[in-house]
């Protein structure tokens, strides 16, 4: 099972979908795994994605490092802030914070994909 939420999270994630958010739920809801122990793992799968994807998109000249770079270090940084508040914060309030945030993330995604079908049409 683990081997499978793996191929899968990989998948998702190198088509640019947010493969961590699947593998956070698949490890919490199908093997049981206590959010912040899930949320760590992903924080460690995230690594060998992101380095691969990045060489990849360098050799492809895909890159904007003005604007990377900057992204970069302020993301290190809030990521650094966010895990240890997430230490802090007790489990049952971290899980309602983690779906909220899939809850704004699904809203913004079918506007934004409602306001591409109009746009679209309109064409």
């Amino acid at each position: 099972m683990v081997i499978i939420i793996g191929i899968i999270s990989g998948i998702v994630t190198s088509l640019g979908l947010g493969g961590g958010a699947i593998l956070i739920i698949a490890l919490t809801l199908f093997l049981g795994i206590e959010q912040r122990i899930a949320q760590s793992v992903n924080l460690i799968f995230f690594i060998p994605t992101a380095i691969t994807a990045i060489i990849l998109n360098s050799k492809r000249k895909i890159i904007k490092w003005k604007t990377a770079i900057p992204v970069i270090i302020a993301s290190g940084i809030s990521a650094g802030i966010g895990a240890n508040l997430a230490t802090q914060i007790e489990t049952i309030t971290l899980k309602r914070m983690f779906g909220g945030g899939l809850g704004i993330i699904a809203i913004y995604e079918i506007y934004s994909l409602i306001k591409n079908k109009k746009t679209y049409h309109k064409e």
